[in-house]
């Protein structure tokens, strides 16, 4: 569509910013309702459709980084030896489903329960939410946790045991947690709305392959505008009552218009849309000369993100062939191709009774037993073994067998931080400030999260017959069960990097109402990520996708 002004006669009845997760699932859901509305969905990046590197599951470290990622960088981190942090996003059709590495969590019910409570809407609430979640969803086993997945949804899902993937730790690393405290779950399913235990970590690929949101959910109804990036939503100023939101300029000077306008960029591009378009802190809006719309203080702020952390653990016996890299001739076989060496997800609290402490030291005063952290168990920590670790003596042998890799991810952070705009032009990036681990909370957190892979390889007798010893990045000493709370600062301080998780810059109850409006302003939308009020202890795509599907219905009901 070329010109720089759309006819009449072409306006949609839906105008959806950004085809990332949120932005198909929405699209298509919407094309396919029963009035067959016009859609047109406008997205920055390319169509990815036919790239043969994404479907693959040894490929993320390739995707991050490259053409298909916004590659944002935060300003520097206090806490994190002022390092500026990298922050990717997709910047494609399909957006971050294109560049994630496919874990599939949906986190604990209590999040969800959370976030009903703090937007007074019981449709958020777990079991509200879980039509959703099972509509999406085709699980690789009906006979696990029945009433808690789908069978007949697009998205399918695997396990490592489910793709005939069996690891040689398997069974030890079992028996480790369980000698650190750590049961199987029921199923080994952690997504039944309680995670806590272990679980058997679960991917949404088929066949090993990356399943792309834009491919999915078919977009055969849809308008696509790619390589488009969109400057302003178009906003008239209403005679009487709140101004509305009528379409879209594009970078390039194109204008396009439509009844209903939604935002899906994402929690860094979003927020910066809606200041670009007059929507947001007044005084942010006026230091650049942007005319308010609508003065929302909220917007770009709440910005929560999950850090992650990996160790290096030398093993006893490489010989044995534990990882990949070694000898072992199983490793050849191909369904050890089909998804990430691991099997395991082990999702933990934070002990209440050390908690305390911390919440003291945040807030002044000590807690009552009533605080969202102490009143009922929360996950807060992720823990992944991986079977395959660059060689820490020759970083140039990707891997050579000698090692095993642990990442924990801290899922409940109490640190909030902002996104906000320094300039006018769209093609500028945002400003990212996520003040990771400006909390005693997070802090302590991480120094449980800490101990216990130290427990699992170095206090348990099983762990201890696999792993000599930790080895550390740079210049640090290994990580004992005797390490003090300042050398695990450090480490973390030193090495903590993001999951690429962010949420909550356009928060439910501030920035948009529970049907998804943004508020003052009519016609005008935002579903995805950013709209997330409180901390989502999961990889979130899972949590998007059930969003997105709710939101689909919301906005379907009210055109009826």
């Amino acid at each position: 569509m070329m010109g720089t002004q759309q006819g009449i006669a072409d306006r949609f009845d839906y105008i959806i910013v950004g085809g990332g997760l949120a932005g198909s699932v929405l699209a298509s859901r919407l094309s396919h309702g029963p009035t067959a509305p016009k859609i047109l969905l406008v997205e920055a990046g390319p169509d990815v459709s036919t790239n043969t590197v994404i479907p693959h599951a040894a490929n993320v470290a390739r995707l991050t980084g490259a053409d298909l990622d916004w590659k944002y960088v935060t300003v520097p981190q206090k806490q994190l030896e002022e390092r500026q942090v990298l922050n990717p996003a997709g910047k494609c059709l399909g957006g971050g489903t294109a560049i994630n590495s496919c874990g599939w969590i949906r986190g604990d019910r209590s999040d969800f329960d959370l976030w009903a409570k703090l937007v007074n809407d019981e449709r958020y609430s777990y079991e509200r939410m879980l039509p959703y979640f099972i509509k999406t969803e085709k699980f690789h086993d009906s006979a696990v946790n029945p009433g808690q997945h789908g069978s007949e949804g697009p998205m399918y899902l695997a396990t490592s045991s489910s793709t005939g993937r069996h690891y040689p730790l398997r069974e030890t690393l079992v028996e480790a947690w369980k000698e650190n405290g750590v049961q199987p779950l029921p199923g080994l399913d952690g997504n039944g709305g309680n995670p806590k235990g272990l679980a058997e970590l679960t991917e949404n690929r088929r066949d090993g392959l990356r399943q792309l949101a834009s491919a999915v959910y078919p977009l055969d109804r849809v308008r696509v505008l790619t390589n488009t990036l969109v400057k302003r939503i178009l906003i008239e100023k209403a005679h009487a009552g709140a101004p509305k939101a009528v379409g879209v300029e594009t970078a390039d000077g194109n204008r396009y218009y439509g009844n209903e306008l939604i935002c899906s960029a994402g929690s860094y591009r979003t927020p910066q849309l809606l200041m670009l378009s007059g929507i947001g802190p007044k005084t942010t809006l006026s230091s650049l000369g942007i005319n308010i719309v609508h003065d929302s203080p909220e917007v770009g702020r709440n910005l929560y993100d999950h850090l992650q952390l990996t160790q290096y653990w030398k093993l006893k016996d490489p010989s044995a062939g534990y990882a990949l890299g070694s000898a072992n001739p199983l490793f050849t076989q191909p369904q050890f191709g089909l998804g990430l060496p691991t099997d395991w997800l082990i999702t933990t609290e934070v002990p209440t009774e050390s908690l305390i402490g911390a919440i003291t030291e945040d807030e002044g005063r000590a807690p009552s037993a009533s605080h969202l952290l102490l009143q009922t168990p929360r996950a807060a920590l992720e823990h992944l073994t991986i079977y395959a670790a660059a060689s820490p003596s020759n970083p140039a042998v990707p891997f050579d067998g000698s090692h095993i890799a642990s990442v924990i991810i801290h899922l409940l952070p109490t640190s909030t931080g902002t996104v906000t705009i320094t300039s006018t032009d769209p093609l500028e990036s945002p400003v990212i400030d996520p003040q990771y681990l400006s909390t005693a909370v997070d802090r302590h957190a991480w120094r449980s999260g800490l101990r216990t892979a130290a427990k699992l390889f170095l206090g348990t007798e099983t762990g201890k017959a696999v792993v000599e010893a930790e080895t550390p990045a740079d210049a640090f000493a290994p990580i004992s069960l005797d390490s003090s709370d300042k050398e695990l600062d450090a480490r973390v301080r030193h090495g903590a990097s993001s999951t690429y998780h962010a949420m909550g810059t356009c928060s439910m109850g501030k920035v948009v109402d529970t049907d998804f409006r943004v508020l003052g302003v009519d016609n005008l939308w935002v579903v995805d990520a950013s709209v997330i009020p409180t901390p989502i202890a999961a990889h979130i795509q899972a949590a998007v996708y059930a969003l997105a599907e709710l939101a689909a219905d919301v906005i379907t009901s009210s055109a009826e």
